[in-house]
C-alpha cells in the first residue's frame, strides 16, 4: 500500500502509489499546531500558515496560485492542534511543479511586512466570522470549558489581541524552530513513483536534526458538570455536549469510535432517530470522537429551537443513560463495524483523503498501522467493549455543556438539574 523512507536528518517520506489514478496528492506536514503554543503565542501557527501563501522569494502570492490552478490543480493548507499541512492535488504530469511550489512555500516564504499587516486584518475577520456562526462558536466555548488552562482549550486562530500584536521576527523565529526536517513528513499518494519522491526530498530537504517541540498534556480533574451559555438573538440554540474520552489502548479507541457511530454518526444513529425522526426536535444532530495523541474527547452537537433546548438536552441525556445502562444490540454493533470499515476504505480510494490519513498517522501517532490490522481490530470489538466505553465516558461529573442561543433563565436552571441525573 505504501513505501516509506527516513533521511538521516529525520525527514519522513511516505509514498502510496495508485497507478490507476490520473492525479497525485502531495502534502508537507509539520509537527506544530495550537497545542505547542503559549498563551502569548496562541494563533501564531495559524498566522504562519497564512503567510506561506502570501509569496516567496521566487513567486508572488498571485504566481503561486496561478502556477497550480493554471494546470487544473488545487492547493490549500490547514492548522490543527498538533499538525500543520500544506497540500496540492495536481495532474500527474505536473508532479514536479507541485513539489516545487510546496517546497518553495515552506522554505522560502518572504514574510513581507506589508503583507503581514494586511493579513492581520484578514485573520481578525476570520475570528469574527467564527464567532458570528453559532455552530462554530458553541464548539469554541466548549473547548474552553473542557480544557481550562491548557492549549487544547484555545481557538486555533488565537485572539484578535494576539494577532494584532505578532511581529515579523517572532513569526520567523517560531517557524524556524519548528519547520525543520526532523519535524516534517512528505506524503505523496496517487499516480506517482516512490523513487522520484525519495530523490526529490533527499535533494531539497536539507538541514541537520533539531529538537522537536513539545506540549503539556491536560489534567483531567473535573468533579462536577461545567456549563457555559452565550445569549444570542437567533432562532436556534446550538448545543454542544462534551465528555473526556482518554485512550489507554487501541481497543478502547476503536470501542469509542463505534460508540460514536451508533450514537450519532449517521442518519440511522440513535440520536438522529430519536431527536429528529421521533420527536422532530432538530434538523441535524451528530456525535464525533475527536482523538489527540495523548487523550480524546466525545462531542455531541445539535441545533434546536430555543424553546426546545431543555427538552433536547433531556432527550440526549436519556439516550446516553440508555446506551450506558442497557448496552447495544448485536445488530447495532454489526452495522457500526461495517459502517466504520466501509467509510474508511472508501476514503482511501481518494488520493487526497489517503494523503491526509497517512500524514495524520505519521505526525500525530508517530506510526502507520496496516489497514488489514485495523479492520481486524474493528471486527474484534464486542458489545461489552462498547458498554465499557459508555460507562467510562458518560458520567454526570464529567459533562461539559455549552449553549449559544436565546434560552430562558427557567430552562437554563432546569437544564443544570437534568445534567445531574446522568
Amino acid at each position: 500500500m505504501y513505501k516509506k523512507k527516513q533521511l538521516n536528518n529525520g525527514l519522513k517520506i511516505i509514498v502510496s502509489p495508485m497507478p490507476q489514478m490520473s492525479s497525485v496528492s502531495l502534502g508537507i506536514w509539520i509537527g506544530i499546531g495550537g497545542r505547542y503554543e503559549s498563551d502569548k503565542e496562541s494563533g501564531i501557527s495559524h498566522f504562519i500558515e497564512h503567510m506561506l501563501f502570501k509569496g516567496t522569494k521566487r513567486r508572488s502570492a498571485k504566481k503561486l496560485k496561478q502556477a497550480i490552478e493554471g494546470v487544473g490543480g488545487v492547493f490549500n493548507g490547514f492548522t490543527a492542534d498538533e499538525a500543520t499541512c500544506y497540500m496540492v492535488k495536481i495532474p500527474t504530469q505536473h508532479l514536479t511543479l507541485g513539489l516545487d511550489i510546496l517546497t518553495d512555500m515552506v522554505f522560502n516564504a518572504r514574510f513581507d511586512q506589508k503583507e503581514i499587516e494586511k493579513e492581520k486584518f484578514v485573520i481578525c475577520e476570520e475570528i469574527k466570522m467564527y464567532k458570528d456562526q453559532p455552530s462554530e462558536y458553541v464548539n469554541e466555548i466548549l473547548g474552553g470549558i473542557m480544557w481550562p488552562d491548557n492549549s487544547l482549550g484555545r481557538p486555533l486562530t488565537g485572539t484578535i489581541k494576539n494577532v494584532k500584536g505578532f511581529k515579523r521576527d517572532e513569526m520567523i523565529a517560531f517557524r524556524d524552530k519548528s519547520y525543520h526536517p526532523a519535524n516534517m513528513a512528505v506524503i505523496a499518494t496517487g499516480n506517482v513513483a516512490a523513487e522520484k519522491i525519495f530523490s526529490y526530498a533527499a535533494r531539497e530537504f536539507k538541514g541537520s536534526r533539531k529538537k522537536k517541540p513539545s506540549f503539556k498534556s491536560p489534567s483531567l480533574d473535573q468533579t462536577r458538570p461545567r456549563i457555559k451559555y452565550r445569549r444570542r438573538n437567533i432562532n436556534q440554540a446550538h448545543v454542544a455536549m462534551g465528555f473526556y474520552a482518554p485512550q489507554r489502548n487501541r481497543r478502547e479507541r476503536f470501542s469509542t469510535k463505534l460508540l460514536s457511530v451508533i450514537l450519532g454518526g449517521n442518519m440511522s444513529s440513535r440520536l438522529f432517530e430519536e431527536l429528529r425522526e421521533k420527536y422532530s426536535l432538530c434538523y441535524d444532530i451528530s456525535s464525533v470522537y475527536k482523538r489527540h495523541s495523548d487523550t480524546g474527547e466525545f462531542v455531541i452537537h445539535a441545533g434546536v429551537d430555543n424553546s426546545k433546548a431543555l427538552k433536547s438536552v433531556s432527550a440526549i441525556l436519556d439516550e446516553l443513560r440508555m446506551i450506558r445502562d442497557m448496552g447495544i444490540t448485536g445488530d447495532e454493533l454489526a452495522r457500526a463495524r461495517e459502517y466504520a470499515k466501509g467509510h474508511f476504505l472508501l476514503a482511501l480510494e481518494n488520493t487526497s483523503a489517503r494523503m491526509m490519513w497517512f500524514g495524520d498517522r505519521v505526525i500525530v501517532d508517530k506510526k502507520i498501522p496496516e489497514v488489514q490490522d485495523l479492520l481486524k481490530e474493528i471486527d474484534g470489538i464486542t458489545g461489552d467493549d462498547v458498554k465499557k466505553a459508555c460507562e467510562r465516558i458518560f458520567r454526570s461529573s464529567l459533562i461539559n455543556l455549552s449553549i449559544v442561543g436565546n434560552v430562558s433563565d427557567k430552562d437554563r436552571n432546569n437544564i443544570r438539574v437534568e445534567l445531574d441525573k446522568l
